[in-house]
């Protein structure tokens, strides 16, 4: 697939140089608006992912980012939602690599949700960056809250199957409560771990998460 990329034209009629640009998928635009949001927030916060920056580290016109958001503020939303899709995504990967018993697929996840790459500096970031506008903008609070609730619901099919498992009773209040608990408890492991990782690196913080989520489960995950 070809990519989008500028080129400039030779000739001239005593003005600028005229732009012109390969033909890319949708997709591949839009991952590439994606990408560049996230680069700018990373690099100097919200403030320096303006339209016209945006543009330029992606290589477009700022006309094709309103062709393809209504606003900044919804490229910004879906930035995000972007990145923590792919964060409970990444944590989910490691389901695929065990065996099919439940409270051995609940430790995977939850172990995976506080390791490498999910345990990343610069997502950690963009979040942090992110949070400050929930409050206030309908559509990165959506995003938020889309993303939050992908995350704990998936958390919650698991302990449920661990709970069935066990011979525990498993009905949706209960588990919901102990996912929302779990949730908090990974969250909070996860951002002082991206935050401040040299004062965890000599802490087995998978096994921490799981030593936690037996207590709050009364189920042996460190096993």
């Amino acid at each position: 697939m070809q990519t989008l990329e500028p080129r400039v034209s030779e000739q001239r009629s005593g003005s600028l140089p005229r732009r012109s640009f390969q033909r890319a998928g949708e997709g591949e635009r839009r991952a590439a608006l994606i990408n560049a949001t996230l680069e700018l927030i990373a690099e100097a916060g919200p403030e320096a992912a303006t339209v016209r920056a945006i543009a330029a580290r992606a290589d477009v016109t700022p006309g094709l980012i309103r062709h393809y958001f209504a606003t900044k503020e919804d490229l910004i939303a879906v930035a995000h939602e972007a990145l923590m899709t792919g964060l409970t995504e990444a944590a989910a990967a490691r389901l695929d690599q065990l065996p099919d018993d439940p409270i051995a697929r609940l430790a995977g996840f939850v172990a995976a949700s506080v390791s490498p790459p999910v345990t990343d500096p610069r997502a950690m970031a963009l979040w942090a960056a992110a949070m400050q506008t929930v409050p206030r903008d309908k559509a990165m609070r959506a995003a938020h809250e889309a993303t939050y609730l992908a995350f704990r619901d998936r958390l919650q099919d698991l302990i449920a199957a661990a709970l069935r498992s066990a011979g525990r009773p498993a009905d949706p209040r209960t588990t919901r409560a102990l996912a929302i608990a779990g949730n908090a408890l990974l969250d909070g492991l996860w951002i002082e771990a991206a935050a401040l990782p040299d004062h965890f690196s000599d802490i087995d913080l998978p096994r921490l998460a799981l030593s936690a989520f037996s207590r709050l489960l009364d189920l042996p995950l460190e096993d």
